[in-house]
């Protein structure tokens, strides 16, 4: 009986349900063949099937921020507007607890002919709140969308980044129980973008369901607490969204390289070409943290694999949130490797002063051909922790020098 008690706890805290859902378009070669297909007498299939989406499951939790990566074209907008109720399913289906907002693409919610005073009524009124309800909040999204005087004109006048301001204002201020966001941060300033997110971070707090789709993986992993990655129209990685993001970069650098040559099967957070292999990453000294200010040693070794002409080797650290904080590599720090042979050992030394604040950082390493493109590179090899006696904000601790006195 507790079981029991206890799954329907948890049926009745996911907010946001999608099983088994599949998105199925006809393509024709000509607009005729549509037309022909659709003659009962006829019977003639002229069509080929395009899955946008393919038996996608993903449950969102009460609360929970979910992200959506993959490349354009991979199925994420389809799969948020298959969420918000804009788009039926071929198969499966979807379920939804709550009020839900949606700020999905460009154009969609607001009728152009409307000005953005009426269209925020008109939003209102069509989630169901009361045009009293609409009144209160009306000043607080004329003030996070600082549009001014273009709130009383009509929405087709609006540039890009005047449209998506009022339209995350609206979707932010209709107190939704599930919010569904499709890269409203890539249009916009960066004083708005920043606003943006504090405002995300606000809603996480305050327990909003949150799915979220940007090409931007630095808020990803800042944001999330979970995260799916698409890969035509199917679910290829779901989890901790540093996971996730590490799987879409190293699926990415694998079809920069099918493109020249069928690369060696590697593993999901481990990829390249393989014509060097790292064996070792070691912070000299044998140890593990490291304190603020002093000299940090590290030492990588890599076997070669084939005969190579100026390889690159390369580190990046990383906090806790998996943001890519510092990285460099020997390219970059002007050396020049040379040439090696089928058989070498490669073994090459990074010393740099530790200027990071207190915390948890993972180190990245790779070795790379002279164009970039990956021979081994291996996210996350290892962490390292740093002891700082100072409470410093951010993730950086520089040196500062203070002069004060009276005027």
């Amino acid at each position: 009986m507790r079981t029991f008690l206890l799954s329907l706890v948890a049926i009745l805290e996911i907010l946001v349900s999608i099983q088994h859902v599949s998105k199925i378009y006809p393509l024709y070669k000509r607009p005729i063949d549509r037309l022909i297909e659709a003659i009962p007498l006829l019977a003639e299939k002229r069509s080929t099937e395009f899955w946008a989406l393919r038996d996608v499951n993903i449950r969102v939790e009460k609360g929970e921020f979910f992200a959506l990566v993959g490349p354009n074209g991979s199925g994420k907008s389809t799969l948020l507007q298959v969420a918000a109720g804009i788009l039926q399913p071929s198969r499966g289906r979807v379920t939804t607890k709550g009020r839900v907002a949606a700020l999905l693409e460009l154009g969609a919610g607001f009728n152009p002919e409307f000005t953005g005073r009426e269209n925020v009524y008109l939003n209102g009124e069509i989630m169901g709140i009361k045009r009293g309800e609409i009144d209160t909040i009306f000043p607080n999204i004329v003030a996070f969308a600082e549009i001014g005087e273009f709130m009383d004109r009509p929405v087709k006048e609006y540039s890009s980044g005047m449209y998506v301001r009022l339209a995350f204002a609206t979707a932010i201020h209709v107190e939704p129980e599930i919010l569904i966001v499709d890269e409203a941060l890539a249009v916009g300033d960066a004083v708005f973008a920043n606003r943006c997110i504090r405002k995300l971070e606000e809603l996480k707090e305050r327990k909003v369901t949150i799915l979220f789709v940007s090409h931007d993986l630095g808020i990803v992993k800042r944001l999330a607490d979970r995260a799916a990655l698409l890969i035509h129209g199917e679910v290829a990685a779901l989890g901790k969204p540093s996971d996730v993001v590490n799987r879409y970069i190293g699926l990415v650098h694998e079809l920069q390289l099918r493109e020249h040559t069928e690369p060696d099967k590697v593993g999901s957070y481990r990829h390249g070409d393989g014509g060097s292999r790292i064996t070792a990453v070691d912070l000299v000294g044998e140890r593990t943290s490291v304190m603020n200010g002093e000299t940090v040693k590290i030492r990588v070794r890599a076997e070669i694999l084939r005969d190579m002409e100026s390889p690159q080797v390369g580190l990046l650290i990383r906090n806790r949130l998996g943001l890519d904080i510092w990285g460099t590599n020997t390219v970059l720090e002007g050396i020049d490797l040379g040439c090696w042979k089928a058989g070498e050992v490669m073994e090459v030394n990074f010393s740099f002063d530790c200027l990071l604040t207190r915390g948890e950082y993972t180190l990245t390493v790779a070795t790379q051909n002279q164009d970039g493109s990956s021979q081994d590179w291996i996210d996350d090899r290892m962490t390292i922790t740093v002891i700082d006696a100072k409470d410093v904000a951010g993730v950086i601790h520089w040196p500062v020098r203070i002069e004060w006195g009276k005027s």
